[in-house]
């Protein structure tokens, strides 16, 4: 009895201890589940987002990669993006059923059988043959869960602007990776911008700036049917 006892106690203090390791601010936690809240009431929503991510090149300096996405979705299962960027121009189309790739320099395109909401089908195309789908953490309903349990410190800091706009601003570190949020101050509390650094990688950084969001926009099913180009082929690709 005595020594389930005590590896019950030392249980207690570790979890304790960890938990006492962590830094969460209350009033980031509520502006990010209120953010969250809004997004996942959305029925349908249209957002353009421009990005910049630090790349490695051959010379091993740092360059910085430029994008514009143009991004559609109707819950639950319908998205379209075009990314258009110093890697070229290409799109996703997803109905629920299938997720097709088009390329627009190389005219040619693949299609896949896909998982049936937008979410699982992100994971999956993903983790099957790394395609990068724009802002789609924000879209996650267990945002701040992952947010809490992936960093040591999360602070509110204060109000600041962006293009004119007030925003909350918050920031998660832990040892690797320090993230900052710019969240609107309005009523639809919609993400502004957001900036990776990489702390263990020469503080390489990944941001990302929301405009034009448009919430319950009226989309066509149709937007979201792929119908290939003229003359464009149908290609394969290999699973990672």
């Amino acid at each position: 009895m005595k020594k389930h006892l005590l590896v019950l106690v030392l249980g207690l203090l570790t979890f304790f201890g960890q938990a006492q390791e962590k830094q969460i601010d209350s009033t980031a936690i509520f502006i990010l589940d209120k953010m969250s809240d809004v997004i996942g009431d959305l029925n349908s929503v249209s957002f353009e987002l421009n990005t910049s991510v630090d790349k490695i090149n051959a010379d091993r300096n740092i360059e910085k990669h430029y994008s514009h996405s143009n991004v559609s979705m109707v819950g639950p299962d319908k998205l379209i993006a075009r990314i258009q960027g110093d890697k070229g121009d290409h799109a996703f189309w997803y109905d629920g059923e299938f997720m097709t790739y088009y390329s627009f320099n190389e005219n040619n395109y693949v299609t896949l059988e896909a998982p049936d909401n937008i979410i699982t089908m992100i994971d999956s195309m993903h983790m099957r043959f790394d395609f990068k789908f724009p802002a789609a953490d924000f879209f996650y309903p267990s945002f701040t869960d992952d947010i809490i349990e992936d960093f040591d410190s999360i602070s509110y800091l204060g109000q600041k602007t962006i293009d004119g706009e007030p925003c909350f601003y918050i920031m998660a570190t832990n040892k690797d990776t320090n993230v900052q949020l710019w969240v609107s101050n309005n009523m639809n509390v919609l993400p502004k911008r957001m900036v990776i650094i990489q702390k263990n990688k020469d503080n390489m950084q990944y941001e990302a700036n929301f405009i034009k969001w448009e919430l319950n926009p009226e989309i066509p099913n149709s937007v979201f049917d792929f119908t290939p180009p003229p003359n464009s082929k149908l290609i394969s690709i290999l699973e990672k």
